[in-house]
């Protein structure tokens, strides 16, 4: 299975530095952080984070990647998208792969 998720923090927490810009990148590199020690597939943009593996290491690594932001706020928001296909592995580059093929043969 494919998760994309994103956590992020509100409020004031005992971990929150003085941040001005309402950045939230200390806390989203904790979660990251989790997601890379996991050893699980993974891939971070500037707005989710991708993993692939079994629904329960997956689901693990979203729980934990969400209690390592809870000390940066007084609450956490958590929005996730699965894609849930059983048998397949190497999806996070094949559904890119096979997007590229499908442009590449258009004739537009």
């Amino acid at each position: 299975m494919l998760i994309a998720f994103s956590v992020a923090p509100s409020g004031i927490g005992s971990a929150a530095a003085e941040n001005p810009d309402g950045s939230v990148h200390d806390a989203v590199a904790a979660a990251v952080a989790v997601v890379r020690a996991s050893g699980l597939p993974h891939r971070t943009t500037s707005m989710f984070t991708e993993i692939e593996g079994e629904w329960d290491e997956v689901f693990a690594v979203v729980k934990a990647a969400t209690d390592a932001v809870l000390p940066y706020g007084s609450r956490v928001s958590l929005v996730l998208k699965a894609d849930i296909r059983p048998g397949r592995t190497g999806e996070m580059d094949g559904k890119v792969d096979r997007l590229e093929q499908a442009l590449e043969r258009r004739t537009d």
